[in-house]
């Protein structure tokens, strides 16, 4: 059977629409980076800028649409570079036609992101031109070109960082102190680039180390500091438990730095981790102003392993449960099977009869069984036998000075700066009829509940009994 074959003739208007039709401009954007840090440059950022406006506002096959410009920001990655995302946001919403940069390290130095933004936008009908390699992307050629090119630029990006490395290595080496200042609390740096005293900020943290040193924990200290309307480096008067921390260990606080403690380990994704000993650091003494003193800081980082021991031995998760509100949490330990007290209330339709009670952790450990058989306490009696030892100790106050005046020359630097405050704390103070929070905290690490009495042990040592 012979097939049968209809030609359908080209309309002849639709032709001749298209020839007398005025081309339409295509829409082309130019994107430009100009890294900071290298002061040498052919262009720089406003020189770009510019040459790209006039080049597109006066070239009769393109629109202008826009420059998108990212200065000072890393080529190695696009994620920080907001108006190279933005560049491509446009794209997607059908904004532009055409991208114009000055060359592929401009766009990107990372092989990957190169390559994946421009067959991204070659699929959208987006042609990307690098006018130092003469490079058009919607070419044949123009991806083989872009792959070779690329992974040049991406070496060039590994020199640049490891020279920058190695650079920042020497200083250490020499001993010179890098810190971010806007980011360290306490200090500012002068026109010369040196670390210098921040005294407003200063006063913030000699208090984080007194607090945390009269009895504290991180916690507690943070909210204070928000209570009081305290500001951070950031201006902000929010605080945190685990930046309390950092400050409280970090050594340029008493005026030494320990340098190189991360390193990084991918130049493309500036990946950094802590440095365990996989590259050399460098101990810097007295290489700025100190804001604490040297003893003091010292003594909290043994305060801290003393803590950290205590809370270990005691079952504990941290040490620093106690608040003003509830200031026996964690500090209240069992005679008899060094378990912590836990505070329980007694309830009774007689609220005459309805009590709070502390008693061992251990008793009912395992549920139907009583475990430990040490009794439970009053929690009045616990505020009763703290007053009872502020004021023993100042009923026999010349035996404790003689005590901590002794403590003050010991090797300890923890026993030495803790008989300074107790020696200060007790000289001409009165004896007190109610608990003080306060007080409590500067002198008290545990009270030990025995079958028979209580016992108040002090933070330097002393241990009061009380019936």
């Amino acid at each position: 059977m012979a097939r049968s074959i209809t030609v359908i003739p080209a309309r002849a208007n639709r032709t001749d629409m298209a020839q007398n039709a005025e081309p339409r401009k295509k829409r082309m954007a130019a994107y430009c980076r100009v890294s900071t840090d290298q002061l040498e440059q052919l262009s720089s950022y406003e020189a770009q800028v510019q040459y790209y406006t006039t080049y597109i506002c006066n070239h009769p096959d393109y629109k202008f649409a826009g420059i998108y410009a990212d200065e000072g920001i890393t080529g190695t990655s696009t994620k920080k570079r907001e108006q190279f995302n933005r560049m491509i946001n446009d794209c997607k919403a059908g904004k532009i036609d055409v991208i114009i940069t000055k060359s592929i390290s401009r766009f990107a130095r990372n092989t990957l992101d190169c390559l994946n933004y421009v067959r991204m936008l070659k699929e959208l009908g987006i042609e990307v031109i690098f006018e130092k390699e003469n490079i058009r992307t919607l070419d044949s050629k123009g991806e083989v070109l872009l792959s070779i090119l690329s992974s040049l630029a991406q070496e060039e990006s590994f020199s640049i960082s490891k020279n920058s490395t190695w650079g920042i290595r020497r200083r250490f080496e020499q001993g010179k102190v890098i810190v971010n200042h806007t980011k360290f609390m306490g200090y500012d740096k002068d026109e010369n680039g040196n670390l210098v005293i921040n005294e407003k900020q200063a006063k913030v943290v000699r208090k984080i180390f007194t607090d945390y040193l009269g009895g504290k924990g991180p916690n507690g200290i943070a909210q204070e500091l928000e209570k009081d309307g305290a500001l951070n480096w950031n201006g902000k008067s929010k605080w945190y438990e685990g930046s309390i921390r950092k400050m409280l260990r970090n050594e340029k606080y008493k005026g030494e730095a320990l340098l190189q403690k991360t390193y990084t380990v991918d130049f493309l994704s500036k990946k950094r981790v802590i440095n365990k000993g996989e590259i050399p650091q460098y101990y810097v003494e007295e290489s700025h102003p100190a804001i604490i003193d040297k003893d003091i800081w010292e003594a909290v980082q043994f305060e801290m392993k003393r803590r950290k021991i205590f809370a270990k031995k005691h079952g504990l998760h941290k040490y620093d449960y106690a608040t003003d509100n509830n200031p026996f949490a964690g500090k209240v330990i069992c005679g008899c099977c060094s378990s912590t007290f836990g505070r329980k209330v007694w309830n009774s339709t007689d609220e005459r009869l309805k009590r709070t009670i502390w008693q061992c952790n251990g008793k009912y450990k395992v549920k139907g069984k009583i475990g430990c058989r040490n009794r439970h306490i009053d929690g009045g009696g616990l505020y009763e036998a703290f007053v009872y030892s502020f004021n023993t100790i100042l009923e026999n106050k010349d035996y404790f000075m003689n005590k901590w005046e002794k403590q003050i020359k010991s090797e300890d630097i923890l026993e030495r700066v803790t008989a300074k405050r107790f020696i200060d704390i007790f000289r001409g103070v009165n004896p007190i009829q109610r608990f003080d929070a306060g007080l409590y905290f500067k002198l008290v690490e545990k009270i030990i509940v025995y079958e028979d009495g209580i016992s108040v042990e002090l933070l330097d040592g002393s241990e009061i009994k009380c019936a």
